[in-house]
Order: C-alpha cells, then sequence, then structure tokens
C-alpha cells in the first residue's frame, strides 16, 4: 500500500515579477503590483508531499524528521527573508512567479528524495489585492 506523508514549511521572500523582454507598460499591466520596482514581499506556505510505500519495519514511507530538515537545507535556509530575484541564482534568468518558485523547490528536493517515491509540491501565498 502506498501512502502520503506531507510536511508544512513557511518563508517569506522578496521579488520582483518582470519580463526584461517587454516594455514597462506591458510588464505592469500583466504583472501589477507584483512589477513593482523596488520589490515586494510575501508570506509563502509551502508543503512536500512525498508519496510511497510504507516501510514495514520502521511504519514510514519517509522519516518526518529528515524530510523536515531536508526542506530547510534545500528551501527554508536559501530563500527565507531573500529577494529572490537578486539574491538567488535560481531566478537569475527565470522570473521568481509562484510557479517557477514551485518548480525549483521541485528540483532541488527531486534529486534529494529516491526515485522511488513520488514528490508534489504545494506552494500558497496570501492573495494580492491589484
Amino acid at each position: 500500500m502506498k501512502a502520503t506523508v506531507t510536511r508544512k514549511e513557511h518563508f517569506n521572500a522578496t521579488h520582483r515579477l518582470h519580463n526584461p523582454n517587454w516594455d514597462d507598460t506591458t510588464n505592469e499591466r500583466v504583472f501589477g503590483l507584483c512589477n513593482n520596482p523596488n520589490y515586494h514581499g510575501h508570506n509563502y506556505n509551502l508543503q512536500v508531499h512525498i508519496t510511497g510505500e510504507i516501510d514495514p519495519d520502521t511504519g514510514y514511507v519517509i522519516d518526518a524528521k529528515i524530510l523536515s530538515d531536508l526542506i530547510k537545507q534545500e528551501v527554508t535556509n536559501r530563500y527565507d527573508h531573500k529577494n529572490l530575484y537578486l539574491d538567488l541564482p535560481d531566478f537569475a534568468n527565470l522570473n521568481p512567479t509562484a510557479e517557477n518558485i514551485a518548480q525549483t523547490i521541485w528540483t532541488r528536493l527531486r534529486v534529494c528524495i529516491a526515485p522511488a517515491y513520488e514528490l508534489k509540491i504545494t506552494l500558497m501565498k496570501p492573495n494580492v489585492t491589484t
């Protein structure tokens, strides 16, 4: 039988959504407040879901402490209180949208988690009023 274990974490980060191939008017129209040249921040809620077979010896799919430490090492220690656009090479050529952040987190974690396990990332941020 397969089961899913979910670990919730939280980080705060600033970013600016901006396409350098577009003019300022287009960037502002598409990204609204998220295109602020002085950046803005979000409180991100992250859920990491691991699905796999339950180990008959431990009763675990994955040890939650090991998963928590991995998320801290690969995500929260890198992303928390950072300007994603300026501080992280992950976003040097990648617009730091929630979708791209989730994809980058998935890529970072995927190499650390055995291929036998399914990995799913859920990234939530509060609504932005535009």
